[in-house]
C-alpha cells in the first residue's frame, strides 16, 4: 500500500505524526514524498499506483492528474481548503476527497483579532515615530480611536468566525455578521447582529473575512463592495486572496482611505515585487495565520486519520461534500 505526501511546507518537520497513524493501520504501508517541483514527474513514474495521496492545499489536482491515477482511493487535504482539487473528477473515479477545517480555529481567530488591535493601537506607527525622537503626545499622528464601542463586521460565519465573534464582543466591540447560510437566531444567539454584506460594509470599523474559496465567494468583496468601506476601515483578511478585488484594494489604501490586514494574497506565493506587498496602509504576514506547535501537529495527525477511515471503510471525520 503506497500512501503519497505531495508537500513543500512540511519537509522540515518530517512525517512522524502521518508515519505514526498510518503505520498502526497498515504496518507494512509504503509512504512516499515529493516537493511541488516534482510531483507530475513522479505522478508519471509511481505516483499513480498511490492508494491514498495526502496533499497540501495548495497543490494543484485537477481532471487530467485524477485520469491517470489507477488505484486511489481517497485524496485527503492538509488543510480546510480544497479548491484546487477538481473533486467532481475525483468522485467520478470513485475517489473520496476528505479535508481538514478546524484544526487551526484558535489560531486564525487569535490572527485575525491580533490584527483588529494592531490596528486599533496604531501599532504600525510608532517605531517610525521613535526613529524620528518623537515621544509622548507628538508621536500621535494617526489618533486611535477606542476599540471599545467599535463596529466588526465579519463575513462568514462559521467556525473561524464564530470563534473571532467571542473574542471581540469580549473586548466591548459591537460584532455584525454576514453569511447567507447561517440564520440570524444562531448569530443572535451569538450576541451578533446579521446585516446586508453591503449594509456592514457601510458601517464598519473593521471587516474581518472568514469565508472559504468557491464559485459563489470568488471575488465576493469585489471593486464595488470595496468602495463601500468607510474612510478609515480596516479590512482583514485570513481566508483566501481571491476573496477580494486586491487591485482595488490597493487603490484606495494608496489614497490613504483605507486599511488592510492580510494573511493571504490572491497569487501565492507572491513575486515579492508585488504591489499589494508594498503599498502603503497594507501590513501582510505570508499565510502563517493557521500556524502553531499544537495545530500543526493536529493538522498532520487528522489528514492521515481521514486517509486511514476511508481505506478501512469507515467515516472521515471531514468529508468533502460530493458534487
Amino acid at each position: 500500500m503506497l500512501f503519497w505526501i505531495i508537500d513543500d511546507e512540511f519537509t522540515h518537520l518530517g512525517y512522524g505524526e502521518e508515519e505514526e497513524v498510518i503505520k498502526k493501520a497498515f504496518p507494512h504501508a509504503e509512504i512516499r514524498h515529493s516537493p511541488m517541483s516534482e510531483y507530475w514527474d513522479d505522478l508519471e513514474e509511481w505516483g499513480k499506483d498511490a492508494i491514498a495521496i495526502i496533499a497540501q492545499i495548495y497543490v494543484n489536482i485537477p481532471e487530467p492528474f485524477i485520469q491517470k491515477l489507477r488505484r486511489t482511493r481517497v485524496i485527503s487535504v492538509y488543510g480546510g481548503g480544497y479548491d484546487r482539487v477538481d473533486v467532481e473528477a475525483a468522485y467520478r473515479r470513485g475517489i473520496r476527497v476528505t479535508y481538514v477545517p478546524d484544526y487551526c480555529v484558535e489560531e486564525v481567530s487569535d490572527h485575525s483579532l491580533a490584527f483588529i488591535l494592531m490596528h486599533a493601537r496604531r501599532m504600525l506607527l510608532w517605531p517610525s515615530a521613535l526613529e524620528e525622537g518623537l515621544w509622548g503626545a507628538p508621536a500621535v499622528t494617526d489618533p486611535p480611536k477606542r476599540l471599545k464601542g467599535s463596529t466588526l463586521l465579519i463575513v462568514g460565519f462559521g467556525r473561524m468566525g464564530r470563534a473571532l465573534a467571542a473574542k471581540a464582543r469580549a473586548l466591548g466591540v459591537r460584532v455584525l455578521g454576514y453569511d447567507p447560510y447561517v440564520s440570524g437566531e444562531i448569530m443572535s444567539f451569538m450576541g451578533v447582529e446579521k446585516v446586508d454584506l453591503e449594509e456592514g460594509l457601510r458601517v464598519a470599523d473593521f471587516v474581518s473575512i472568514h469565508v472559504p474559496l468557491t464559485p459563489q465567494t470568488r471575488g465576493l468583496l469585489d471593486r464595488r463592495k470595496i468602495f463601500l468601506l468607510r474612510r478609515g476601515a480596516a479590512i482583514i483578511n485570513t481566508s483566501r486572496g481571491e476573496v477580494l478585488d486586491e487591485e482595488a484594494l490597493v487603490e484606495r489604501a494608496e489614497r490613504g482611505e483605507i486599511y488592510a490586514y492580510l494573511d493571504v494574497v490572491a497569487e501565492e506565493p507572491p513575486d515579492p515585487r508585488r504591489k499589494v506587498l508594498r503599498t502603503r496602509n497594507i501590513f501582510v504576514t505570508p499565510h502563517i495565520a493557521y500556524y502553531s506547535t499544537e495545530s500543526i501537529r493536529e493538522l498532520k495527525r487528522r489528514a492521515a486519520e481521514n486517509a486511514v477511515s476511508v481505506l478501512l471503510g469507515r467515516e472521515p471525520r471531514y468529508e468533502v461534500r460530493r458534487p
